[in-house]
């Protein structure tokens, strides 16, 4: 909870402790006052007995009630001030702490609230988000799931790499995150989640569902070093690959924007990625063919800004290109060298493509052993 929110209550316990206790004290004194009329009220009430006289009222006893009345107006005076000043910090704490209870893992009642509840497994009453991206904190794991052969029908299990969420909000915007959460990714593990997609949260769950991925988000910081880490382990893993069996001529040879191309783009821009049966590299899956990024950015510039920040939906970018809104942006979890490497590994994708159709021959694609879909979109 927000400093100025527990400031302001421990302020107003206080205060309500010691009206409490005051009370008390009264009524204890008046009670023990009152024992002696107990039996004798005629002789001892208090409309029976002779007042004070005008000298009695008008002295100390006076001045001792305009003493309090005073005391009482100096707090209302001071105290009402400091309240009206101390209002926008006790608002933003409120709606701070609002947004932490829907995003956390609280419960009313003993029933939980909250994108946190949501997030949970089915066996502690969620929506299962934890089991097919690896627990609460959102680290990625392996699923299985059924792939269907567009051409033969037939059914097979794999093991799909459901992503880290993480980092997914230094990735895509609230609303990027929101279209994925309600429509899901066909064609993948990711059902719809919304009602408008036929699923069963409504608009408030999936901002519960948003708040929560922001309160386990990793800072800009540590995401870049993971990504560092796992791009040297993956380079490391394609040159023992290509130890053991060289690429054949004309192949990309392992380098540094490969694998970050791996990590971070293959997902989407490459078929078979997610369940390691990665077909040709950038040739389109979830998203589009990589292999026009050199036409469609003449200027090298461009694209790495492209690649760095994105673009919001319906803008245009690079050379007759209009934003579907979906491509994430990788600005915050890559380092500018990082995204350098991935632009060169994409733009030399594109240019063997090109020489290869100078020269006569048809760049080599994928067959569609699954059922896919070339609708641009971005990997969650």
């Amino acid at each position: 909870m927000p400093v100025a929110a527990s400031t302001q209550q421990a302020v107003g316990i206080v205060i309500g402790l010691a009206v409490v206790v005051g009370w008390a004290l009264y009524l204890l004194a008046n009670v023990r006052r009152a024992k002696a009329e107990v039996g004798s009220e005629v002789e001892l009430a208090a409309n029976r007995k002779s007042y004070l006289n005008d000298e009695q009222l008008e002295g100390p006893r006076l001045e001792r009630f305009l003493g309090w009345g005073l005391v009482g107006l100096t707090v209302c005076a001071v105290g009402l001030p400091l309240y009206w000043l101390a209002e926008p910090g006790r608002q933003d704490g409120a709606v701070a702490d609002f947004e932490e209870r829907l995003g956390g893992e609280y419960a009313i009642h003993g029933q939980p609230i909250g994108g946190g509840a949501l997030f949970a497994t089915t066996s502690d009453g969620g929506f299962n988000c934890a089991g097919c991206h690896g627990g609460m904190d959102a680290l990625g794991a392996e699923v299985e799931y059924t792939l269907t052969d567009p051409v033969t029908g037939d059914l097979r299990q794999v093991e799909w790499q459901a992503p880290a969420l993480n980092d997914i909000t230094l990735r895509m915007s609230d609303d990027q995150i929101r279209q994925v959460l309600v429509y899901g990714r066909p064609f993948s593990p990711m059902p719809a989640w919304g009602l408008e997609g036929g699923g069963p949260l409504n608009e408030q769950q999936i901002d519960n569902l948003i708040l929560y991925l922001h309160r386990i988000a990793v800072t800009p910081e540590d995401a870049q070093e993971q990504r560092t880490e796992e791009a040297k382990a993956e380079l490391d893993r394609l040159k023992a690959e290509a130890a053991k069996e060289p690429p054949e001529a004309g192949a990309e040879e392992p380098s540094m924007g490969m694998a970050l191309f791996n990590l971070n783009c293959a997902r989407c821009h490459t078929l078979g990625w997610s369940y390691d049966e990665p077909q040709v590299a950038g040739g389109g899956a979830f998203g589009p063919s990589l292999y026009n990024s050199v036409n469609q950015f003449p200027a090298v510039e461009d694209h790495v800004e492209f690649v760095a920040d994105g673009v919001e939906e319906g803008e245009a970018y690079g050379l007759n290109g209009q934003a579907t809104g979906r491509m994430p942006y990788f600005g915050q979890v890559l380092s500018p060298e990082q995204i350098q490497a991935i632009v060169d590994y994409e733009r030399s994708l594109a240019e063997r493509v090109n020489r290869e159709a100078a020269g006569g021959d048809k760049p080599a694609t994928p067959p569609p052993n699954v059922t896919t879909t070339t609708a641009p979109s971005a990997g969650a």
